[in-house]
């Protein structure tokens, strides 16, 4: 019986309110930044499962279908910004929404007594004012994983899978949107996959619909889950909240996140079920662990919605999914990033690992073969600043830096662990930008060049 050991998840900090993209349309809608991107949320979101983790994943999985590179590795930036081994398998699983729920149920395949991790984000754009962009919303989420019963935060009791070729959603490679075909054609086919899958991975558990304390489904048409209810006898009390209204769904990741919000209240004992349909139907039974208070992470699937600033503005939403055309700044293009460079400053760049002199003590950031304090030569001890809390030390704002979001505020901060940085600051609003703001350090995309995604970290207020 395979367990989940931790979870996490990350809800970006822009809303934007549907009303501004069809006149009457209610609730909002979670937006990436621009400088996020679906390997981005998976990093924040792997960084809240494994935080304070006393092991370490040998596989990682990232399943998205949005993926930032189309040949590459992408589990690889995952990899290397959550300071994971060389050893570490890494894999890439995308090009359908179930991809998530799909991932977990390989994980626990694979996982027998050595830990998986698996992390599923999503930027789920689509075209202006259509059905994607409307119920649509980015997100990420992330599980550790053990084959063997483990404890951990919940065991998963069994799991079932319907795979069917259905044309329901697709996007071809020429194609900057998917499509979708009409609600009723779907349902027609997802509904009674749904109930097959969760009928069999009840009947695998020894469990009936009525013995289960929630249930929560994934789906692309909203009337899914209530049809599912019905036709498997499952009571309305059991249907738990989509978050359609205050997140939209995050794609592949939608599955986790649910799965998540669930566990964040869940009692121990307590049985759920996460349900996913694309290209057929996947579902995941749980029993909560009894120590699932010590597993959960610092921040709940509920405090990433709240923590949120609720005024995008439509056009600015456009502009930054490259949809807009817009006068870019009169400034040089940035320059394509260099591999060689990468490559010897990988650590500091994608792990944001800094170096503590041995002799003196003295914080290098970042980190130096030669202490900048003392000239100790190669005498310096890795020092992890990622999970460091900072402060403003002071800042400025600049209305003429190259970026997609002006003004930029540029900020000296100083860690609580020693050291000091100028870097930039990211969901912030300038106005309330103040010398001694607390801050923690987030994964970004600073530009990208020539194809090149350019990563590394910034400031921004705790959330």
């Amino acid at each position: 019986m395979a367990s989940v050991l931790r979870y996490g998840t990350y809800i970006p900090h822009a809303r934007l309110l549907r009303d501004r993209i069809a006149s009457g349309a209610p609730g909002e809608r979670a937006v990436a930044g621009f400088d996020e991107d679906s390997t981005s949320l998976a990093v924040e979101a792997g960084r809240e499962a494994l935080r304070g983790c006393p092991v370490s994943p040998r596989h990682a999985l990232f399943a998205s279908t949005s993926h930032a590179y189309a040949e590459k590795l992408n589990a690889a930036a995952l990899q290397a910004a959550l300071d994971l081994p060389p050893s570490v398998v890494a894999l890439d699983v995308a090009s359908s929404a179930s991809s998530g729920l799909a991932a977990l149920g390989l994980a626990a395949v694979i996982g027998a007594g050595s830990p998986v991790l698996v992390c599923a984000a999503d930027v789920a754009a689509g075209a202006p004012q259509g059905p994607r962009e409307l119920a649509g919303g980015d997100g990420a989420c992330a599980y550790l994983v053990d084959g063997v019963d483990g404890g951990g935060a919940a065991r998963i009791l069994a799991s079932a899978t319907y795979t069917q070729e259905l044309l329901d959603t697709w996007r071809g490679s020429e194609q900057p949107f998917p499509r979708h075909w009409e609600e009723r054609f779907a349902l027609r086919l997802l509904v009674p996959a749904l109930a097959e899958v969760l009928g069999e991975a009840l009947r695998q558990a020894g469990l009936a619909a009525g013995d289960l304390d929630a249930v929560a489904v994934d789906a692309g048409h909203a009337k899914a889950a209530l049809q599912l209810a019905r036709s498997a006898g499952l009571r309305p009390d059991q249907m738990a909240n989509d978050l359609s209204g205050s997140v939209g769904r995050c794609g592949a990741a939608h599955a986790g996140v649910l799965l998540a919000s669930l566990l964040d209240t869940a009692e121990p004992g307590d049985r759920i079920a996460v349900l996913s349909a694309a290209d057929g139907a996947t579902a995941v039974v749980l029993e909560v662990s009894e120590g699932i208070a010590d597993h959960r992470p610092r921040r709940s699937v509920r405090r990433w919605v709240a923590s949120k600033r609720a005024d995008l503005p439509y056009r600015t939403y456009l502009k930054w999914r490259g949809i807009l055309p817009f006068e870019p700044p009169r400034r040089p293009d940035p320059p394509r990033p260099a591999a060689p460079p990468m490559q010897r400053s990988l650590r500091w760049k994608y792990a944001f690992v800094g170096g503590r002199c041995l002799d003196c003590g003295a914080t290098n950031l970042p980190p130096q073969r030669v202490c900048a304090h003392c000239g100790a030569v190669d005498r310096m001890q890795d020092v992890p600043y990622a999970d460091e809390r900072a402060r403003v030390a002071t800042y400025t704002v600049d209305h003429l830096a190259y970026s997609l979001q002006q003004p930029v505020v540029a900020a000296v901060v100083d860690f609580d662990g020693g050291g000091r940085l100028a870097c930039e600051l990211a969901d912030v609003d300038p106005a309330k930008v103040a010398i001694g703001l607390e801050l923690e350090m987030t994964f970004r995309r600073l530009y990208t060049a020539d194809g090149v995604r350019n990563y590394f970290w910034k400031a921004r207020p705790r959330r």
